[in-house]
């Protein structure tokens, strides 16, 4: 990674045939840890390095890694980490080789994230309860990663250099999705206590959450969407060390605090000292955990990774080599010089249209009349194509897919304020005066007339 921002484009194709011409690389060794400290019993892990999928006539192994904050209860963070794998594997086309398995699994984690919302709401177990996400899959050197809500993912490589893998969605942060909000009918503020009064973070109404994006939450409205933002890179041979935490940590720390307190640490006695680190910093106001994963050479034993650079913090914009949509007409040779964290791709709409449009790489591998979100069967003139509704709608023809069955059509124009979803009486909420308010996720505890006006109360959360 240049010290300077100078960042040459290294194309996807390049990088493949770069390692399938030279003598086989070896896997990753994985070596993780997770500590936590509890305060609602809300934070979930998966933790899986052994996971198999059929390749040719063997099997090849990867390593699944998530983390599941949960809110106004544990239900939606539990029915995510049982589901939220099995969803995305089924959204991947058999038969596929490793090259195209790994830029499938964008689109099949965008799959993933939204059945397994639409299915947690389809059970009806609770309409209050939500959870954020941070799933981490690591195939060979390429790790790609998911993410809702405000737990986050980041990662120092072996050369120092520090990368951040997932986004915050909190809305007091991200004003594209404050927009996105209110534009499909949902209303953001500040709580409002009597007398003009606003206290707390900005908050979508109705529901008081303090995010975008969740799986669940039903009751604050359709607007709080599941799809998740993704990114996927190739990690150098030198590895490095990945952290996963809830934001009990993020709140408290910063990613060079964090790395930096644990360095030269197992991965378990790492993450113990992140959480120590954060709880000894301001207590323990949240559910606070950690995940640390390392991702070594074969050869190399677990050292301490080099100090980070000063040189490469630079703009979140400018950390990755991207690579380029057209050939490059430069030789092999020229990219065989640098070991570099290389990005492979990154998106982060919260439109399915865009999710799953036919930009996307190896989009042919997909099954045309198969829903691109449930994986229902459909028979041709079934489907409803996921651009219909849209500005370049009127292009389309009645078999330019990718398609939606016609619930998971429902739950799309739901996402984007072209269906109604939920009741409006949650607006009361920011208008009451008198209200006790318990951590930062939602608004809660009313004390009097909310229940009269919508028939269920606020619940604690984090």
């Amino acid at each position: 990674m240049s010290s300077k921002g100078e960042h040459q484009t290294v194309p996807l194709s390049v990088l493949l045939k770069r390692e399938s011409e030279s003598e086989k690389i070896e896997n990753p060794e994985i070596l993780h840890g997770q500590a936590s400290q509890s305060k609602k019993g809300e934070d979930f892990t998966l933790l899986k390095t052994e996971c198999q999928r059929a390749m040719g006539d063997g099997v090849a192994t990867f390593s699944v890694f998530g983390l599941f904050d949960g809110h106004n209860g544990s239900a939606a963070a539990i029915y995510t980490k049982e589901n939220l794998l099995n969803n995305v594997l089924s959204a991947i086309p058999a038969d596929l080789n490793r090259d195209e398995w790994v830029a499938a699994l964008p689109r099949a984690l965008v799959a993933g994230f939204v059945k397994t919302d639409k299915d947690f709401q389809a059970k009806g177990m609770t309409k209050t309860s939500g959870t954020t996400v941070t799933f981490v899959i690591i195939d060979g050197w390429v790790v790609t990663v998911a993410s809702v809500g405000d737990s986050r993912c980041i990662f120092e490589s072996g050369e120092g250099g520090i990368y951040y893998l997932s986004a915050d969605h909190r809305l007091e942060c991200n004003e594209e999705e404050r927009e996105r909000i209110t534009s499909s009918g949902g209303e953001v503020g500040r709580l409002n206590t009597g007398g003009g009064t606003q206290i707390g973070p900005l908050r979508c109404w109705p529901g008081g959450l303090c995010l975008s994006r969740s799986i669940g939450d039903m009751d604050v409205g359709e607007y709080i969407v599941p799809v998740p933002y993704v990114k996927q890179v190739k990690l150098s041979t030198a590895g490095g060390r990945l952290i996963i935490s809830s934001d009990g940590v993020w709140d408290v720390l910063s990613a060079e605090v964090a790395l930096d307190c644990c360095r030269g640490m197992s991965p378990d006695a790492a993450a113990a000292q992140i959480v120590k680190e954060a709880v000894h910093t301001k207590g323990l106001r949240d559910d606070t955990t950690c995940i640390v994963v390392d991702i070594l050479p074969l050869e190399k034993p677990s050292v301490p990774l080099p100090p980070p650079k000063k040189a490469v913090k630079v703009k979140l914009k400018a950390m990755f080599r991207k690579k380029h949509s057209e050939a490059s007409s430069q030789s092999d040779k020229e990219y065989m010089e640098p070991d570099v964290v290389e990005e492979l791709f990154e998106e982060g709409s919260a439109m399915l249209s865009e999710r799953f449009a036919t930009k996307y790489p190896l989009c042919n591998m997909f099954k045309l009349f198969t829903c691109a979100v449930c994986q229902l069967e459909m028979k041709p003139g079934e489907g409803i194509s996921i651009h219909a509704g849209t500005s370049n709608s009127v292009k389309l023809r009645p078999w330019d897919g990718p398609f939606l069955c016609s619930t998971c059509q429902e739950k799309k124009e739901a996402m984007e304020g072209k269906r109604p979803s939920g009741s409006n009486n949650g607006t009361l909420l920011y208008l009451l005066p008198a209200l006790q308010i318990y951590g930062t996720k939602r608004s809660l505890n009313i004390l009097f007339l909310f229940s009269l006006f919508s028939g269920r109360h606020g619940s604690d959360s984090d």
